[in-house]
C-alpha cells in the first residue's frame, strides 16, 4: 500500500469515528464549554502517562510546541462552537454546517500555506451557496442560532487545518494531539472565569462520563492522531473533502437513534443533498478543469 493510500484509509476511518461525534454530544447533557473541557482533559491525561507522548515532547522544539498549542486554542474554539451548535439546534444542523469546511479551506489554505488562489477551490466556495440557502430555508426558526454557530465552527477548520498541515511536517503525532488537547484543557478554565454564568468545571454523571470517555478516546484521540499522521501525505483540501462524509454518518445515525428527521424539512434534506455532492463532485471537477487547461 502506498503512502498516499494508506492515508485516505486512516482519514476514512477518523470520519467514521467523527461522525458518532455530534450524536455523543446530544446525548451528553452538559453545555459545550465543560463539554469540550472534558474532552480535551481526558485525551491530555491518557496521553500525559504515555512514554511516547514525552518523547515525542523531547523531540521537538519550543518554537514548534508553542505553535501547536496555539493551534490548539484554534481547535478548542472549533469545538465550543461545534458542540453549542448541537445544543441550539441538533446533531444533523451541526454537521452540515461543517460540510462548509472545504468552502473555507480554500479560502484560507492558500494564505496560510503563501501560494496562490485555486480558482477551481474558490468555485467551490460558491457551488455550495444554493445549498446553504436550503439548509437555512429547511431549518426551524428556533434552531437559526445553531446554523450560526455551525458555520462558524467550519470557518475555524479552515484555519486549524491549513496551520495543521503546513506544520506537522514529521513531529510525532501523539505529542502534536497532547499539546492541542492540552492547549484547550488549560485555556477553557480562564474563559470560564470571564463567563462565571457558564461554569467550564463541571462534575459529569454518570451517565455522562461513560459518554465523554468514549468521545475523548475512540472518538477523538484515536482518529485525531490518525488524521495528523495522514496530514503529511494528503493536502489540508483534499483531507477536508474527505471529512465531508462526516456529516452523511451523522446524519443517518440522528435519524436512527434520535428521529431527527421530525424536526427538519425535506428542503433541509435537499440542501445537504446539493452540498454533499458539490464537495463530492469538485475532485472530478478538478481534474477535467485541468485536463482542459493543459490541452489548451
Amino acid at each position: 500500500m502506498t503512502p498516499s493510500s494508506r492515508a485516505w484509509l486512516q482519514i476514512h476511518i477518523c470520519v467514521v469515528l467523527w461522525g458518532v461525534t455530534a450524536i455523543l454530544g446530544k446525548l451528553i447533557t452538559l453545555a459545550a464549554l465543560p463539554l469540550v473541557w472534558w474532552r480535551m482533559s481526558i485525551v491530555t491525561a491518557v496521553l500525559l502517562v504515555w512514554p511516547p507522548f514525552w518523547n515525542g515532547v523531547r523531540q521537538m522544539p519550543v518554537r514548534l510546541a508553542a505553535i501547536h498549542f496555539g493551534i490548539g486554542a484554534l481547535v478548542t474554539l472549533h469545538w465550543v462552537t461545534f458542540y453549542a451548535s448541537i445544543k441550539l439546534s441538533n446533531a444533523s444542523v451541526a454537521a452540515t454546517c461543517i460540510a462548509l469546511s472545504p468552502a473555507f479551506v480554500a479560502m484560507v489554505e492558500p494564505l496560510v500555506a503563501r501560494r496562490r488562489f485555486n480558482l477551481t477551490e474558490l468555485l467551490l466556495a460558491v457551488l455550495v451557496l444554493p445549498g446553504v440557502a436550503l439548509v437555512v430555508g429547511g431549518t426551524p426558526d428556533g434552531m437559526q442560532a445553531g446554523i450560526v454557530a455551525g458555520v462558524a465552527s467550519a470557518f475555524v477548520v479552515g484555519f486549524f487545518s491549513s496551520l495543521n498541515k503546513r506544520f506537522i511536517g514529521s513531529s510525532p503525532a501523539l505529542a502534536v494531539t497532547g499539546i492541542q488537547m492540552g492547549a484547550g484543557a488549560l485555556l477553557l478554565p480562564l474563559v470560564g472565569l470571564a463567563l462565571p454564568a457558564d461554569p467550564v468545571l463541571v462534575v459529569p454523571g454518570r451517565h455522562d462520563t461513560v459518554l465523554l470517555v468514549t468521545l475523548a478516546i475512540a472518538c477523538t484521540l484515536v482518529p485525531y492522531s490518525l488524521a495528523l499522521v495522514a496530514l503529511r501525505h494528503l493536502s489540508a483540501f483534499a483531507t477536508t473533502l474527505a471529512v465531508n462524509m462526516e456529516p452523511v454518518y451523522t446524519i443517518l445515525l440522528a435519524m436512527a437513534l434520535l428521529g431527527e428527521q421530525r424536526d427538519l424539512t425535506p428542503g433541509f434534506y435537499a440542501g445537504v443533498v446539493l452540498i454533499v455532492t458539490v464537495v463530492f463532485t469538485f475532485p472530478w471537477l478538478s481534474r477535467r478543469l485541468a485536463l482542459g487547461v493543459q490541452r489548451a
